[in-house]
């Protein structure tokens, strides 16, 4: 599906939609077009090209910072997709999340407690903590407090090219 990134009037990002809602924007006259992707939409009477990023008009208030949600791909994110013992870089694929003290050993599940890790490390950790598998935690769990453009963009896989000069404060692309 063909995404749109939102800025903000401040050209911050904001959230990643559809580009439906992207156009839908665009024709009630609250967003412009900074960018477009390759693929059009046709009418009978026009055609435009889709747009890749687009920027709001107005400001946009703010909503107080929600605590960040205790998903999978957030752990990941957090992480920076690295298993946490070995230090190697992975797709969210060949990821798993471990429990730091096992679930067997009273432990829960709690931003404080959970990690990234592969599956050869997970596989060799077993059901034992870090300490007694003689495996060192690259850093210490704990939650997150990133505002909510940081996980909204840097949840996709492939990031458009366009998007690139409106992402850099924001997230590591590959």
């Amino acid at each position: 599906m063909t995404m749109t990134l939102l800025l903000s009037q401040a050209y911050e990002p904001l959230q990643v939609v559809t580009w439906q809602r992207a156009i839908t924007l665009l024709w009630s006259g609250k967003v412009e077009v900074l960018e477009e992707h390759e693929e059009e939409i046709r009418s009978i009477s026009f055609s435009m090209k889709i747009p890749s990023v687009v920027k709001m008009l107005m400001p946009v208030r703010m909503r107080r910072k929600a605590p960040v949600k205790f998903t999978r791909l957030n752990i990941f994110t957090r992480d920076g997709f690295k298993c946490q013992y070995c230090a190697e870089q992975f797709d969210s694929e060949d990821l798993t999340f471990d429990h730091v003290k096992p679930v067997a050993q009273g432990g829960t599940k709690t931003w404080e407690n959970i990690v990234t890790a592969c599956v050869p490390c997970n596989s060799k950790k077993e059901g034992r903590t870090p300490e007694q598998a003689k495996m060192k935690l690259l850093k210490k769990p704990k939650q997150p407090t990133w505002a909510q453009v940081v996980t909204v963009t840097i949840g996709l896989k492939r990031t458009p090219e366009t998007w690139r000069d409106y992402l850099y404060w924001t997230a590591e692309l590959q």
